[in-house]
């Protein structure tokens, strides 16, 4: 005989599917939970949104609030585009009789007649009601109201029975003014969520959320980024919450270009990374694009993550590249988001990478990934110490699913010995492609050349290239060529055996 559903098989989603997904399905229904977290860090729009998605699945809900009044509520509703109509709020302090009411306490202190009045209006009104969802805003007045730890406890405690025993699902919001209480408290909740603020030298105001402890049940540890917007929270996980190993089929990608394939081994097998190295300007980011608008032309998705170049200088790039790169963005084929340095955090840009390599409309499916770059990635986020290590598990994410993922990286400096990247994160990348300038004939030229490949052959020489209105154009290997390494080319050979000038042909 199969056993009735109990409490703790259901669970109750929080409004917010990220932090669903972090909570493996939701919060655990009839159970008492804290929500703590400095002023402006999003209790009260966490809170709204917990209830509005009890009225969306039919469940009844109640605002119990000392602190805010039924208007600030209506108005917090009102700036993310909400109705609280279906909620019950209620005030627990009428602030017309505040004054008056003081005067009529005679024998007994005013803070013992009002924490029993206020608690017995909670339980009366939530006997009337029969809420499934309750929400109580905020500890820190009932906390003042207690005047001692020990008549604060005893009072969270019948809280906490009385909620549980009526099925209710209960979030206490707290304000973090006294931290020699919460240890107190989140021994009383079944779980804890805590939200955070930091403060930056450059860029918004950080927001994170982490769950504290949620008894009985697995979740996802650790920081996790929000962003408070116009529709309420959005929360960014720290890691991946997919778990399958996707679907790389390990064939050979083509760049589009048949030299620069052959540079390659073939070209790039997909589920692998690329690093472009180089100094700036040298055509790195023109040798992405040429990848990327060779996967759209076969049919394929390819996204462009911007942290350097404005729509107007990639399109006009490209343009003068011969790449129609608008046909294809038209297409659906190639898109573009570009990102503001300091306004983006690791778990935010790592979600909105997820989210773009989903499949589309049409079922197709994302092949190339382009992070344009490496130091915009870096700039962006200063304040953060780990992000080879995220950028790391990005990379892993992405090779599971078969995509190409090429990372753009430019040297600080043009030349010599003075040359040096930003982070060494060439051990991270399946391949590396080397740019490089030299000299000849008076002239400064580009060479490019494969120096890794983790996973097949590859050419091991250097050759030059140019860009023109027909793309990239690379040449023959360059045999007389010396101080590549050094970051210092130079070419002591035959010019005849350089790239023409005005014909750009590959000399045969």
């Amino acid at each position: 005989m199969d056993l009735p559903e109990s409490p703790l098989d259901r669970q109750l989603s929080t409004g917010v599917p990220a932090l669903d997904d972090i909570l493996h399905g939701g919060l655990t229904a009839d159970r008492l939970y804290l929500v703590e977290g400095d002023p402006g860090t999003g209790k009260t729009t966490l809170a709204i949104q917990f209830l509005l998605e009890g009225i969306k699945r039919g469940e009844s809900g109640l605002y119990v609030t000392l602190s805010e009044t039924k208007h600030e509520l209506e108005g917090v509703a009102r700036s993310h585009g909400w109705s609280l109509d279906g909620i019950e709020i209620h005030e627990l302090v009428d602030p017309t009789d505040s004054v008056e009411s003081q005067a009529q306490y005679t024998m007994f202190e005013p803070s013992e007649i009002e924490l029993g009045s206020t608690i017995r209006s909670v339980l009366d009104k939530v006997e009337a009601l029969k809420p499934s969802r309750v929400v109580f805003d905020s500890l820190s007045e009932m906390r003042l109201l207690s005047q001692g730890p020990l008549r604060y406890r005893r009072q969270v405690l019948s809280l906490k029975q009385f909620f549980v025993g009526r099925g209710c699902t209960t979030l206490l919001l707290d304000d973090h003014a006294s931290p020699e209480q919460d240890q107190q408290l989140q021994s009383i909740a079944h779980g804890v969520i805590r939200l955070e603020q930091l403060l930056s030298d450059y860029g918004s105001v950080r927001r994170r959320l982490r769950v504290i402890k949620h008894r009985g049940c697995d979740f996802i540890g650790g920081a996790h980024d929000i962003r408070l917007v116009r529709g309420g929270m959005q929360v960014f996980p720290r890691t991946s919450l997919e778990y399958e190993s996707g679907y790389a089929t390990g064939i050979q990608l083509s760049s589009g270009n048949v030299e620069l394939d052959n540079l390659l081994g073939g070209g790039l097998l997909s589920g692998s990374s690329a690093l472009l190295l180089g100094p700036a300007g040298v055509g790195k980011s023109s040798t992405a694009t040429q990848i990327a608008v060779a996967a759209a032309e076969r049919g394929e998705r390819a996204v462009f993550f911007e942290f350097e170049e404005s729509h107007h200088a990639m399109m006009t790039r490209s343009r003068g590249l011969g790449f129609d790169l608008q046909k294809h963005i038209d297409a659906g084929l190639i898109e573009v988001q570009h990102l503001i340095p300091g306004e983006v955090t690791p778990s935010e840009f790592a979600s909105r990478v997820r989210e773009a390599v989903k499949p589309d409309q049409q079922g197709r499916q994302v092949s190339v990934v382009l992070i344009d770059s490496l130091n915009g990635y870096l700039n962006s986020m200063p304040h953060e110490k780990f992000l080879t290590i995220q950028l790391h598990d990005l990379l892993q994410y992405l090779g599971q699913r078969g995509i190409v993922t090429l990372v753009i990286a430019a040297q600080h400096g043009m030349l010599g010995s003075t040359m040096a990247t930003p982070v060494d994160t060439s051990y991270l990348a399946d391949t590396v492609l080397l740019f490089r300038y030299f000299e000849a004939a008076g002239e400064i030229r580009q060479a490019i050349s494969a120096v890794k490949k983790r996973s097949g052959r590859h050419e091991r020489t250097i050759r030059e290239f140019r860009l023109c209105d027909r793309g990239l154009v690379i040449g023959e290997p360059l045999r007389e060529f010396r101080g590549v390494l050094a970051g210092t080319p130079v070419f002591t050979g035959d010019q005849d055996n350089l790239l023409r000038k005005k014909g750009l042909e590959t000399p045969k």
